[in-house]
């Protein structure tokens, strides 16, 4: 089940928000975006290999 519920927030006496409440499910999303975002971050200085290159890569690993 996915809910579509808006974080809410908790203020303090002043008004200004302190703290947030998720949804589960925004929760996880966020994590695994976080998680994909730190990948992307670790591999950006890599060099890219072409399609012609992975293909013969993954034949000979037998992947293919």
């Amino acid at each position: 089940m996915t809910t579509t519920a808006r974080e809410q927030y908790i203020v303090d006496a002043n008004g200004t928000k302190t703290a947030v409440i998720l949804s589960i499910e925004q929760y996880e999303q966020m994590l695994e975006d976080i998680h994909d975002l730190a990948i992307i971050a670790e591999r950006r200085v890599e060099q890219p290999i072409s399609f012609a290159e992975m293909k013969k890569r993954l034949n000979l690993s037998g992947s293919l």
